[in-house]
This record gives structure tokens, C-alpha cells and sequence, in this order.
């Protein structure tokens, strides 16, 4: 099964390409969706609240997700902490998801920390979703509801779209002017004519 990872920093629209992808027949393993599913996990709202504290869970016994985020993304190495406690047990799920995905071309893994995370050598290609970064602040504030410097703290923790476009096998401009489709449409020609 030929795997391919499609990443981009936060707002570059990922998952919307992922969609599209979807439309032509290629399942989509939602790595970010995953990774929120392993934080109801005990054993690692365990290890969370052990490293962090109980002010990272709420009255229910589940993680509050802001107070996290507020640490995080304030303070690499707790971001680190975090990564290296859930991104592996993440690819021990897109590995067995992959079992099941044999009928199709290829299979996409979405994830906004491919390179981060070190995991591009997982991958037969990857494709980086990119856009300004202007662009990018305002659908993070858009659709998470937070403040300009919040914003610009979580993409400061990622690494440069100038540094994944330059380790990608291919890019996707979405810049809400660049036509996406076709861009899509010519990369899943080329990876369907690699199989």
C-alpha cells in the first residue's frame, strides 16, 4: 500500500484537501482527529495530568484542551513531552487502518506535524498544503476563536512552509485564489500512474 502524508502548517486547509481527495476514492486516516480520540485514553490523561497537573482536567476527569494548548505552545519542551507521548501510538493506528485500505490506489495520512513529528521517512510521498501566512493567522482565528499572538504562538511551533515545500514531493497552493482542484486532480494522475 503505497502511503502518502499530506501536511501544511495550521490554517493551510488540510483537511479540506483531504476531502477532495476523498471524493476521488482515497480514504483519509485523520491523524490530528486520532490524536484528540488518545487524550480520553486514561492511561495517557494519566501521564498528562502527572507531568502537568490537575489543573489540566476539568471537574469531569477529561482534559481541558486550552489549558493544555496554553503550556504547550508556550514551552517546546512540554510540546515535545506531549508529541513523543502521542504521535507513536497514533502511527500504530494508521498502520492498522492501512491493512484495511488494500482495495484502494493509495492511502492519505493527514497530519500538521509530519516533519516535526519525524516521521516523512513513514511515507512513499508527501504533499504540503501551503498558503501566506496571513492567510493562514486569520483561519486559525477564524475557526479556533483566539487571539492574533495565539495564533502566531502556534505557528511558530511549526516548523517553516518554506522548509516543508522544500522537503515535499509536491505542493498544493491553497491561497482562497489558486484554483485547488486541479492542483489535486494532477497530483492524484501522478500518484495513481506510480502504483
Amino acid at each position: 500500500m503505497r502511503k502518502v502524508a499530506v501536511t501544511g502548517n495550521i490554517g493551510s486547509g488540510k483537511t479540506a484537501i483531504c476531502s477532495v481527495f476523498e471524493v476521488l476514492g482515497i480514504p483519509v486516516f485523520y491523524a490530528d482527529k486520532e490524536a484528540k480520540k488518545l487524550y480520553a485514553d486514561p492511561e495517557v490523561l494519566k501521564k498528562i495530568t502527572e507531568k502537568f497537573g490537575t489543573h489540566v482536567v476539568t471537574p469531569n476527569n477529561t482534559l481541558d484542551t486550552r489549558a493544555l494548548a496554553s503550556i504547550i505552545f508556550n514551552d517546546k519542551k512540554s510540546l515535545e513531552f506531549v508529541n513523543q507521548l502521542i504521535h507513536p501510538r497514533v502511527f500504530e493506528l494508521f498502520d492498522q487502518w492501512c491493512l484495511s485500505q488494500s482495495a484502494a490506489p493509495y492511502c492519505m495520512h493527514e497530519a500538521a506535524l509530519v516533519y516535526e513529528s519525524g516521521s516523512q521517512n513513514l511515507f512513499d510521498h508527501i504533499i504540503v498544503v501551503h498558503a501566506p501566512e496571513e492567510i493562514l493567522l486569520d483561519r486559525v482565528i477564524k475557526r479556533d476563536g483566539i487571539s492574533m499572538d495565539q495564533a502566531r504562538e502556534r505557528l511558530n511551533n511549526q516548523m517553516s512552509q518554506t522548509e516543508k515545500i522544500s522537503l515535499a514531493h509536491y505542493t498544493l497552493l491553497n491561497d482562497n485564489s489558486d484554483l485547488i482542484i486541479p492542483q489535486i486532480l494532477k497530483i492524484d494522475k501522478e500518484l495513481r500512474s506510480k502504483i
